[in-house]
């Protein structure tokens, strides 16, 4: 197979996946020159039914496969990239990932592109001849024309309209009927309209000060000479106009710009100069300037300021991991080390060590962060030591940030990204090093299509670019630790913070002694209210932690007892005061809170259970001294809210900061001192086999956030139920206990790591439908696994059985075989769509982080 053809007259065809949900790629022929242009990893335009679509080229070939006959082939459209826009390693990863996680080839690559790579077609109403003489021959306008003559006469004025937009317009609710009956009079036509690409830097006027060498050469146009004979306008050549003097404004445009070191922005150049922008314009009509559009960066990265590298000094554990990771970079040759350290032990500068080192052997260099709230201060650090060398990938960065980082990276004026868990697709080329922080975290794994593991693709890219992978936590995944007894990962530990600093100090309060002594429940114990008054006293801050934001779990009548649910899922709704609303957290419905009961008029409304937003509220009460914020996804929808907030906090005009999770990962403030943890039962009590994992990492991660600087720190947790192992062994900052204890947990329920797990969600807005599918899947998963290969549990409804309108049933595989596993699994997906069930109703996750 020729991948780069230039043999002319030769025929071409191009193997291409689409972006949509359908598993199977599709071969198209390139029609004459584009043949000899096209490249794998291309975008093109291909009809697809009765719509275009974007797709990617992912093999090229001269001849077809004998069951396909020429006439049945149809022709590339357009192709649109002269380069490939999809590297070649990032296009075996996400080959890799279609296979493994179950996804459509097409929806991975989408994943790998900024968005705005897929160009998309859409489908407008044209009025015909035919239509336009209906107007014509029309009698006079009635009181009240239909809908069909409405149509016509809005069509005939605006040529073009999608039928949303006519749906709009002519304000009815579903106007597909009305199209179809003026496409069958042949009145109207339906055709395809291809937008346009954002992938387009964004460009600004720039001006520049002409030399006497251009001016002498500048000749000025004569105005266009209008009239029939003259067509399209002549030009024709003038002497240049006798030299005027300048006026005082556009003197100071030209010293301005003699001053600059290159071409000014417009905008700042009449901002330095105090003038308008005709002076500029008339400036360039004298042919004493140059303006013209340039390419401007969108720089994520412009508000933080960089300060000087810090210099510091690896203690003997610190060197020796960094010892360990550059063999293997000098080696050149794949390896999966994990970092094990306690929290504060200098992991990141391991990391930067690390980095620095790689990019010295001219390799460029990946991290991945968990959330996008690490990405403030740590990308001022990485900044720091990498300049500009240095590219931020994630989610939360505009449309066109996001554009320009990439091409930046693919350039390679980017050699080190950081980012989340997408940044795993930057298209960057000969890796030498890539960091996966805080590699146990959940927020790695996608909950949507394509449902892949940051983590893991992380190591298969690895692998293919023979790189180096750091896989850092203070509590790894058991499988991640696992493999390390195993020998597949190499293993390096830090035991102390550095430097020499010791862990905090880790308490539990029984909350039942609290009830017994106040005689109700309390949301905060005396004993943590005591060591906040202290903590400030003190001048130190404190991080209080709740994982449930809002300000209530839910409403509750105390008339008639009745809880208010989500209207599309199996959950009650969450109180939010500051907008008095009640609010689904899985689909975002939401309602005003009720004054009165909806079922019985009854004025006794109670709000059960504490949010973020109520624990806040009540601190402040307690505290009026002190300055409190909040950090949960409702106080960071605004754009920079969680880079204010944390740089905020570390800069210690925030005394106390309030959370979620988000809280407890990875942060680094040398003045907190006091970590209070209001509430861990309801995360321990969840049905899911990782509770007890999750539970441990989140508390040990989050006391870990205590004592960083030179005071020590104290942790409180407060729990009905400090006997429990996962609690028992936070306290202790045991990892090697709760491993021992959690392990065999694994091994008795033959749970990951000793098996693999395959969660299938069969989802239906008709429960029936939902309900048989999932039945008849299970079934044909049970007679595909006949030889013993898996074991298939279920169906059974999920623990949140409706959710988003639809109802929900899971069937879950379990098996030590992966590829026998997989094969009938795709024996058995094969026959529940045959039975003509809506694939699209069948979600497959491999290697599930959680079975909720």
């Amino acid at each position: 197979m020729r991948l780069h053809p230039c043999t002319i007259g030769l025929t071409m065809f191009a193997e291409v996946a689409v972006p949509l949900y359908v598993r199977q790629t599709f071969t198209y022929r390139l029609p004459g020159e584009m043949g000899r242009s096209a490249r794998v990893g291309a975008r093109v335009l291909v009809p697809f039914g009765k719509k275009i679509l974007t797709a990617f080229i992912v093999s090229l070939r001269e001849d077809l496969d004998g069951e396909i006959g020429p006439s049945e082939i149809k022709d590339v459209e357009e192709l649109l990239d002269e380069s490939p826009l999809v590297t070649r390693e990032v296009l075996d990863l996400t080959r890799w990932m279609s296979d493994y996680y179950y996804a459509p080839w097409g929806e991975c690559i989408r994943a790998a592109l900024p968005s705005g790579a897929t160009v998309a077609s859409e489908q407008v109403l044209m009025i015909t001849a035919a239509g336009l003489a209906a107007i014509e021959n029309s009698s006079q306008a009635q009181d009240r024309p239909s809908a069909k003559a409405r149509t016509l006469e809005l069509l005939s004025k605006v040529r073009a309209l999608t039928v949303r937009g006519l749906e709009r317009e002519l304000d009815i609710a579903n106007a597909s009927g009305l199209v179809r009956q003026l496409e069958r009079a042949g009145l109207v036509e339906v055709v395809q309209r291809i937008g346009e690409s954002r992938l387009r830097p964004k460009l600004q006027n720039a001006v520049r000060l002409l030399s006497e060498r251009e001016r002498a050469r500048n000749v000025a146009p004569d105005e266009q000479m209008r009239g029939p004979a003259e067509g399209q306008g002549k030009r024709r050549r003038r002497a240049a106009p006798v030299e005027k003097p300048l006026t005082d404004q556009q003197q100071r445009v030209i010293e301005t710009l003699s001053s600059a070191a290159d071409a000014m922005a417009l905008g700042d150049l009449i901002e330095a100069a105090q003038v308008t922008a005709s002076v500029v314009r008339t400036l360039e009509k004298r042919g004493l300037v140059e303006v013209f559009p340039r390419e401007v960066r969108r720089d994520p990265l412009a508000s933080i300021k960089a300060s000087p590298a810090d210099q510091i000094t690896l203690n003997d554990e610190q060197q020796h991991a960094l010892g360990a990771i550059t063999a293997k970079l000098e080696a050149r040759e794949y390896a999966t080390l994990l970092l094990h350290g306690v929290t504060g032990s200098g992991k990141t500068e391991i990391y930067i060590r690390a980095i620095r080192d790689a990019i010295g052997r001219g390799l460029t260099a990946l991290m991945l962060v968990p959330e996008i709230s690490l990405t403030p201060i740590l990308s001022r650090r990485l900044r720091s030591h990498f300049g500009d060398a240095l590219a931020i990938l994630h989610s939360s960065l505009s449309e066109g940030e996001r554009l320009d980082e990439w091409r930046r990276i693919k350039a390679g004026d980017a050699r080190v990204v950081i980012g989340t868990r997408s940044a795993v697709f930057a298209p960057l080329e000969n890796i030498g090093v890539i960091v996966v922080d805080e590699e146990h975290d959940t927020s790695y794994k996608q909950d949507e299509t394509p449902r892949y593991s940051g983590r893991d693709s992380a190591i298969v890219r690895a692998v293919e670019a023979r790189a180096v992978v750091i896989l850092g936590s203070a509590t790894p995944s058991l499988e991640s630790f696992h493999n390390s007894r195993s020998g597949k990962y190499s293993y390096v530990r830090l035991n102390k913070r550095y430097p020499d600093r010791p862990l905090a100090a880790v308490e539990t309060i029984d909350m039942r002694e609290v009830f017994k002594r106040h005689g109700k429940q309390q949301t905060l114990s005396d004993e943590l209210k005591a060591a906040i008054g202290e903590t400030h006293a003190r001048g130190e801050q404190s991080m209080i932690l709740l994982n449930r934001r809002g300000f209530s779990s839910f409403l509750l009548c105390r008339s008639c007892g009745l809880a208010v649910h989500c209207p599309n899922c199996d959950v009650t709704l969450t109180y939010h005061k500051y907008n008095s609303s009640l609010l689904c957290h899985y689909c975002n419905y939401i309602r005003p809170a009720p004054r009165a009961c909806d079922a019985c008029d009854g004025p006794y409304i109670h709000y059960v259970g504490e949010g973020t937003e109520q624990l806040e509220a009540r601190l402040k009460e307690l505290y009026p001294a002190l300055n409190i914020a909040r950090l949960d996804r409702d106080t960071t929808r605004r754009r920079g809210s969680f880079e204010s907030i944390l740089l905020e906090f570390e800069a210690g005009t925030i005394d106390m900061l309030v959370g979620t999770q988000m809280i407890a990962k990875g942060h680094d403030f040398h003045n907190v001192t006091l970590v209070g943890v209001v509430s861990v039962d309801v995360g321990l009590s969840l049905p899911d086999f990782r509770a007890s994992e999750r539970t441990f990492q989140l508390l040990t991660q989050v006391a870990g956030r205590a004592g960083r600087g030179e005071r020590p720190g104290h942790v409180l947790i407060q729990t009905y139920h400090p006997q429990h192992y996962a609690l028992e062994c936070a306290r202790k900052q045991d990892y090697d206990e709760f491993y021992r204890r959690e392990i065999e947990f694994r091994r008795t329920m033959h749970y990951p790591p000793y098996s693999a797990l395959i969660n299938i969600l069969v989802h239906d807005k008709d429960y029936d439908k939902a309900n048989k599918a999932a039945a008849e899947l299970a079934r044909e998963l049970r007679e595909a696994s006949r030889d013993g290969v898996a074991r298939v549990l279920g169906p059974a409804p999920a623990p949140i059985g409706r959710l988003k309108g639809e109802h929900r049933f899971q069937v879950l595989i379990k098996t030590q075989n992966r590829k026998r596993a997989r094969e009938a699994l795709d024996l058995a997906m094969d026959r529940v769509i045959a039975a003509k069930h809506n694939p699209r109703s069948i979600s497959v996750e491999v290697d599930p982080v959680s079975l909720m």
